[in-house]
């Protein structure tokens, strides 16, 4: 990639968005990022310049985009809150898409997930589905990428399993936790993002790691690496949903959500295909479990408030 070339990332001081920047900075290349959160502090200083989504202007979204050559877009929601639906986000995606035409981007880098179906009883899969689709069909030149669980120092998800098992004595798997997951490092599909975004062809790829756990398995590696005894123990999906409710007020926050368990004991955070990124979930927690879980990390607070 050209020095001085103009990248546009959705989210850059997010979750994924956050490795993507970084790697195009240290790349070269210019940085803009549309954003929710434009006034945010981040770890970029005045190498990113911020702006806001303004779906409610579509002119301004175009003129947020006219310059660029590569768009990466990370933007989804992991639950409905308010007014953002999961329709409501396909919908303000598929305007970004096509504003992202109409300014003349080349080349767009879509950050989808494993398993997506329009026929799926899950909205966060059937929604991915859909933006597949309509990116397909918008004639942009893309790449797709289909990851599964993220892991990463700034995660939620593997966080808070861990942030459960060093507090609380018993930790509940839903059903009997032999459903699969495969966990991918976040800097490696931002690696691929990056490497995805320079090449000429349409592609679709699952962005996957090389280790597959079932899920009882990957609760108790990490129990193991935290040096814990947490009791695990199998409870039916809707009594643990119960409990997921439970904590609602105690932590400001949704813990889990009936389309997330829904998803995860269906086996949908797993690929058929070969493995694309190469770190490995066991070793990088042996190096992480020592502040893995010493906070809460919440969603609502990341993206919300």
């Amino acid at each position: 990639m050209p020095e001085h070339e103009l990248h546009v990332v959705t989210g850059a001081f997010s979750y994924l968005g956050c490795y993507i920047t970084r790697r195009l900075l240290e790349g070269g290349i210019c940085v803009r990022t549309l954003t929710g959160h434009p006034d945010r502090p981040h770890p970029f200083g005045d190498q990113v310049e911020a702006v806001p989504f303004d779906f409610e202007q579509p002119e301004l979204l175009v003129s947020h985009l006219r310059g660029a050559t590569t768009l990466y877009n990370t933007y989804w929601i992991r639950f409905p809150r308010g007014a953002l639906t999961y329709d409501r986000a396909v919908a303000n995606t598929q305007l970004l898409f096509q504003a992202a035409k109409t300014a003349g981007v080349q080349r767009v880098v879509h950050i989808s997930i494993t398993n997506p179906s329009e026929d799926s009883p899950f909205p966060y899969f059937r929604g991915k589905a859909v933006l597949e689709q309509s990116l397909k069909q918008s004639g942009l030149s893309y790449a797709i990428l289909r990851p599964t669980i993220l892991f990463g120092k700034e995660d939620i998800l593997i966080n808070n399993i861990a942030w459960l098992l060093r507090r609380f004595p018993v930790f509940p798997l839903f059903g009997d936790g032999d459903y699969q997951v495969q966990p991918v490092y976040v800097d490696d599909v931002a690696a691929l993002a990056v490497e995805s975004a320079a090449k000429k062809e349409n592609l679709v790829m699952d962005a996957v790691g090389p280790q597959l756990y079932t899920f009882e398995n990957l609760v108790r590696i990490i129990r193991r690496e935290l040096g814990k005894r947490t009791r695990v123990v199998s409870i039916p999906p809707a009594l643990g949903l119960l409990a997921g409710y439970g904590f609602r007020p105690l932590l400001r926050d949704v813990l889990i959500t009936r389309a997330e368990v829904g998803g995860l004991m269906a086996g949908l955070l797993v690929s058929r295909r070969k493995s694309t990124c190469p770190t490995r979930f066991s070793h990088w927690l042996r190096d992480h479990a020592h502040e893995l879980g010493r906070g809460y990390a919440s969603e609502l607070a990341r993206h919300y408030r």
